[in-house]
This record gives C-alpha cells, structure tokens and sequence, in this order.
C-alpha cells in the first residue's frame, strides 16, 4: 500500500442476527436536515461545547472549529474560572460566544446539541472504578451536575469526561465517542478487531447502556442499539493527536438538526475523507488543524455531487 491510499476493506455483507451491518456513504447526506432550508442563523441550530482547561485548549478549538461550520450558533463554556483558556482560543477562532461556566445551563438548555469533555482534566487513579484525584474528580463533578440538570439534551460525551464519569451515569441517548483506551475504561473489555464480532459487540453495548457509540478505527463502526453502520475510508495519518476532538466537534454540528447515529457516522466519515485528500496532496504529513479545514471541502464534492 503506498502513502495516501485509502483503506477500502472488500464489501461485508454481513448480519447481526437481524441487524444488517449498513454502509455509510455520501448519498445519507440526501435526507440529512444540516444546512438546508436556513432562513436564519437559529435554523441552522445551536451547539454548546463545554472543554478546555488551563493545560488542554486546542482540543476545545478543534472542536470549536468542526461545530462551528455547520451550526448556525456555538456557545463555549471552560470549567476553569477565569477567561485564560478562552482568550487564547480566541485568537485561533473568532466565530463563537464566550459564556461564564456559571451560566452555561441557560445555553445548553437552549441549545439543540452539546458536547462535553474536550481538553477537561481527566486524572485518574484506578481505571475502569473511576477512582479519581482531585483534577479528575472536579471533572467528573461538573459532568454529573450537567447530566443531571438537562438530561433531555442531545449530548456528545469526548475526552476528559468518557475517562471520568461512569457509563451507567450518562444520559440516555448520548452519542460517546471513545478511543481503544477510552473504550476499556469504560466497557470493561477491549475493542473487537473482526469487523462481524466488534459489531456484534457495539450493538450490545449500546442497547445495554442506550447510548450512541462510535468507534474511531480502520473500519469506524456506530451503533445505536438498534442499528449498526460502518463508515470506511481514511488512512493511517488519522492517528495523529486532536482528530477524536475534531470529529466530536463535527458531530454535534450535524447532531443540532439530525439524529444521532447518521450524525456520528457522517463526522466520521468526513474526517476519513479529508484525511484521504489531504494524504493525496501531501502524504501523511498533516495534522488534526489541516483536517478539520479540509472537511468542508469533503462535504462540498458529496452533497455538490448527488
């Protein structure tokens, strides 16, 4: 396989029991509600994103970044107390509103999506128990809180607050975005690498625990305990830190109008399109900031080209 190529496993037709394994590809944007019929920046939706810390603040703006392309408005809200992390996402990114942690309810409970954890802290002691030290434990806090007070909201869980808040805490329907680490620590047991078996095994966890769960690999699998969808595409420059953030990001701009499992896969699938481009352009020599910039493009040719 030379530098660029994408990664296109043969077709798989395969079954669940009664659960086909579907395929994402570019004709799901057909029926997809983003970006059509704007008629004002609300009808475009409105996205809260919640991350950041005083060490953590280009996870938040790549977050920022992915959502605020797609929805009409994005609020961010920093756990820390002061505006330090927000200033200096400020000079990487101007087309979001800065709003003071103490009020970020009022926006999530007028928001159509939220996404919570990029860059938060996220020390622990004792993985899968959820043993955590101060940083993490303040973490974990503040996502309870959250999660308590507007369970009804569209919620996409990433980074610091998958490492720190249990599963069984979540809220029902939450789409959860989870590297391999990220997915033991949660679930108790390793990703499946069989495309058939690790199916099998998100479609049971999430009817187990009603959550959305994207898997970010080489063939990317979502399920929402219902239905299961494989997104291909991309190539080994994924591995690069920040692209979990930007695809979080993307996702909860789409979550704002669409429902949660087209949401997940079209991010994905997005991010593996803009990696593929970028990788015939430059090799593997790109970063997450070159992806996130790359992925308009992507969704251009495939909306532009059904």
């Amino acid at each position: 396989m030379k530098i660029g190529d994408p990664i296109r496993p043969g077709p798989d037709r395969s079954k669940i029991g009664d659960v086909k394994i579907e395929t994402f590809d570019k004709s799901w944007f057909e029926d997809s509600k983003t970006l059509k019929n704007i008629v004002g920046k609300h009808a475009a939706g409105q996205v809260t994103i919640i991350g950041g810390s005083k060490l953590f603040h280009g996870a938040p703006l790549l977050a920022l970044r992915g959502a605020a392309r797609i929805a009409g408005m994005v609020y961010f809200s920093t756990p820390d107390e002061d505006k330090e992390v927000a200033d200096k996402i400020k000079t990487g990114l101007s087309s979001f509103v800065w709003v003071p942690y103490e009020e970020a309810g009022n926006y999530i409970a007028k928001s159509d999506a939220v996404l919570i954890g990029p860059g938060m802290m996220r020390s622990h002691i004792k993985e899968q128990n959820f043993v955590c030290d101060r940083e993490g434990e303040a973490t974990r806090r503040r996502c309870q809180d959250l999660f308590d007070k507007h369970a009804d909201r569209k919620w996409v869980i990433d980074g610091g607050a998958l490492q720190v808040v249990s599963v069984e805490k979540m809220p029902r329907g939450a789409v959860v975005t989870p590297n391999d680490k990220e997915f033991e620590m949660m679930f108790g047991q390793k990703i499946e690498e069989e495309i058939e078996k690790r199916g099998e095994q998100i479609l049971s966890l999430a009817k187990k625990y009603h959550l959305v769960i994207l898997t970010k690999d080489k063939i990317s699998i979502v399920s929402d305990g219902e239905r299961v969808v494989k997104i291909l595409g991309g190539n080994d420059g994924l591995v690069k830190g920040g692209i979990g953030d930007t695809i979080a990001g993307v996702l909860a701009g789409f979550l704002a109008k669409d429902e949660p499992i087209f949401a997940a896969a079209a991010a994905s699938y997005l991010v593996k399109g803009a990696a593929e481009k970028l990788a015939e352009r430059q090799g593997y020599m790109f970063n997450a900031d070159d992806v996130v910039n790359m992925v308009p493009e992507i969704y251009g040719e495939a909306v532009n080209n059904l």
